[in-house]
């Protein structure tokens, strides 16, 4: 995963509070959470050590019963992921940001593009760009093994399980993710995103158990993934160095991803270990563009074109084959490439998910739910697509002119399949020594990375950009790598990928009610739109009535026509927006309403701001903030020369952000109006909505383990 620089371009400075990335929260351990996953790790690497025939007997068991009785529910998972992201993307739902309203992207849209792409990229694609190929030609889930169709479909399968279906699930997390903590200003953990099911019982047994299925579940993962990635580099090294296969070089190079960590932890070279991480995707580009251009570049541009075709013609179908025809006689059967294969990466998947979801939410701050989704199946889904047909296809040529030997090997022995296509090639020994560089810089980042996020699945923060305590990394870097030790002693990768099924099923019960719970809340904010249009704006009707005054029209336009600086909007603010805004604020507790109205100034000016809140029993309470929001001065200013060059829109907020209302230049009566037209859109929101529970509206209310005591506007 990579780190862009910020663009020049900033956003307006707002009460939205701090950067997400701006650290400045506190973090605290979240003790429950720590405790129970800690507890279940090290139990699991205890048994696991002290007891190995029996977790290799107990595991594959319990796999084996996951398989013959749930691959369908596997299946389906994925399915349904798939569709509910795309029904998000393209419903009017989709146009909601990631963020408040007037929230813009943090970084340009190249930027955002590398950042993606780098997030589709580890030493597991690596392992089974050829493993992955040749397994499926030699035993294809259907027809007949290496033959023309077994070649046909095997890149397929492959890119099949490297693509859109796993990608969905990141979508899906990184969308709850993101809307939950920036626009709905909630913890940035798995658990708000239950809010709108359970409400405030998150805080309790229920939210805890939740982040202790995601924590298992992504511990697996990490430990699966780096399992894959020390079999993979013990190999390379093998050939460059003569060093031996096996547990020496294999706990070294653990306990190297626990050292790297640590040193990532106490001296903060995060920034390092990320700038490693894109020099990772240059150096796999250069592989992929030294096999296409050495090896038979016709032949794979003409594979790698009909690739593209037969997945999104086979795509709806392969999404929910089970095999239910397939013949289930014979050794190696449908259902136990199902399970060696789909299952695997499906159940492998979910585990991540929590994992790149996170990262992505942070990425995408600011862009709308339809460009999130869009970007996120397509960007990194193309690159695998490339990597996988062009070093899947190398490896066909030579696996069907003849190269038995070959194609048993990458088969049998999948960590050194990569390694021997690239001797098929001139300078295979540079090559393979930029493979080994590539893949053990993926290694490590990805072990550092996995501890962090670990960190900050176990503690509790008032700012989302803010991560968990240094011991925590720790912590967490000597429990993965304890666990991927123990797991490989067993039975290799294998048992890896068998606990990976095991442990993803739990967390997958967790993806449908975090689908739920997106969809309640998405379902607010189309109700939302819709209320709006079915009460008066007050945007419209606050022009409408001081168009009808006497000189009401040549007060709206000088509106327009003039640019005030911060003296001008100070003195609109203190002597026309607070006080109406109070004066509402009087009458509405006078009549009996629960009332909060404060001031405050905007950040880093003494410029005044005003909030108003009405809260009401069981509901989504009201929000109106006058808040001033600093802009350039545009190009179409008249007489630009007599203006500074920044002016200031006293702008209204409710809790989802600013639409770029602007109330500069209204008259005391004329802000009235506009704080009633607001109350009265909010009291027909909650009566479309129904809105009598705890739930997600306009607004939402944090639970109060939760919130700070600097409230989301003051931190700005």
């Amino acid at each position: 995963m990579a780190e862009a620089t910020e663009p020049t371009t900033k956003e307006p400075s707002s009460p939205d509070g701090p950067s997400p990335t701006s650290g400045n929260g506190r973090s605290q351990l979240s003790l429950p959470v720590f405790i129970g996953s800690a507890a279940l790790i090290i139990a699991f690497v205890l048994w696991a050590w002290l007891a190995p025939e029996n977790a290799e007997s107990v595991i594959f068991g319990v796999t084996g019963w996951v398989a013959r009785n749930l691959g369908w529910y596997y299946v389906l998972t994925a399915g349904i992921i798939v569709v509910f992201v795309l029904i998000v993307a393209f419903s009017r739902v989709g146009r909601t940001k990631i963020g408040p309203d007037h929230s813009s992207p943090k970084f340009n849209l190249f930027t955002w593009t590398a950042m993606l792409f780098a997030a589709g990229i580890g030493v597991d694609l690596m392992f089974f760009a050829v493993s992955g190929p040749a397994a499926n030609f030699l035993t294809p889930p259907e027809g007949t093994a290496e033959s023309m169709e077994a070649a046909r479909q095997a890149s397929l399968w492959t890119m099949f399980h490297y693509g859109i279906p796993g990608w969905a699930m990141y979508a899906l997390m990184g969308m709850a993710f993101g809307l939950f903590a920036y626009r709905y200003h909630l913890p940035l953990s798995i658990r708000s995103a239950l809010y709108p099911i359970v409400g405030r019982r998150v805080n309790g047994a229920a939210g805890d158990a939740v982040e202790i299925a995601a924590i298992i579940g992504t511990i697996f993962g990490i430990a699966t993934s780096l399992g894959i990635g020390v079999v993979f580099l013990n190999y390379g090294l093998s050939y460059l160095f003569g060093w031996e296969e096996g547990p020496t070089v294999q706990v070294a190079l653990i306990v190297l991803a626990v050292i790297i960590t640590t040193i990532s932890t106490v001296s903060g070279v995060e920034k390092g270990i990320r700038r490693l991480s894109e020099l990772n995707v240059v150096l796999a580009v250069i592989l992929l563009v030294y096999v296409l251009v050495a090896g038979h570049t016709q032949y794979l541009l003409n594979a790698l074109v009909q690739n593209i075709g037969d997945f999104f013609a086979r795509f709806p179908s392969m999404l929910f084959n089970t095999f239910a025809y397939a013949d289930t006689t014979g050794e190696y059967t449908s259902a136990d490439w199902m399970t060696d294969w789909t299952l695997f990466f499906w159940a492998w998947w979910i585990a991540w998910a929590p994992f790149v979801g996170l990262f992505l939410a942070r990425i995408s701050r600011g862009r709308t739910l339809r460009q999130f989704v869009i970007g996120t199946l397509i960007i990194p889904f193309t690159f695998i697509l490339l990597w996988i047909s062009i070093f899947g296809n190398a490896a066909m040529e030579l696996f069907r002119g003849g190269a038995d030997e070959f194609l048993t090997s990458a088969a049998e022995s999948p960590e050194s399949s990569f390694y021997t296509l690239l001797l098929e090639y001139p300078g295979a020994s540079f090559a393979i020594a930029v493979t080994v560089l590539t893949g053990l810089l993926f290694y490590v980042t990805s072990a550092d990375s996995g501890s962090l996020v670990m960190a900050n699945f176990t503690s509790r923060s008032t700012d989302a950009g803010q991560d968990g305590a240094a011991w925590l990394r720790i912590f967490w870097s000597g429990a993965i790598g304890a666990l991927t030790l123990v797991m490989l002693f067993i039975d290799g990768v294998y048992t890896l990928q068998s606990a990976t099924i095991i442990m993803g099923l739990p967390f997958s019960v967790v993806m449908y009610l975090i689908m739920v719970g997106v969809w309640r809340a998405l379902r607010r904010e189309r109700l939302t739109v819709e209320s709006r249009e079915a009460s008066l704006s007050w945007v419209l009707s606050s022009r409408a009535r001081e168009s009808v005054e006497r000189g009401g029209w040549r007060r709206r336009l000088a509106r327009h026509m003039t640019f005030p600086n911060a003296a001008q909007v100070t003195e609109f603010l203190n002597e026309v927006g607070v006080p109406a805004v109070e004066e509402v604020a009087d009458e509405l507790q006078a009549q009996g309403a629960d009332v909060s109205c404060s001031r405050g100034t905007a950040q880093d000016t003494d410029i005044p701001t005003v909030d108003l809140h009405v809260r009401f029993r069981d509901s989504s309470e009201f929000k109106y903030q006058i808040y001033p929001v600093a802009y350039s001065l545009p190009s179409f200013a008249n007489n630009p020369g007599t203006v500074e060059s920044n002016y200031y829109r006293a702008e209204i907020f409710s809790a989802t952000g600013s639409r770029g209302h602007d109330i500069m230049g209204y008259t005391k009566e004329q802000v009235i109006t506009d704080i009633l037209d607001a109350y009265e859109h909010h009291l027909t929101f909650l009566t479309m909505s129904g809105d009598h529970a705890t739930t997600l509206g306009e607004d939402i209310a944090i639970p109060d383990e939760w919130e700070d005591a600097d409230s989301v506007e003051d931190k700005a």
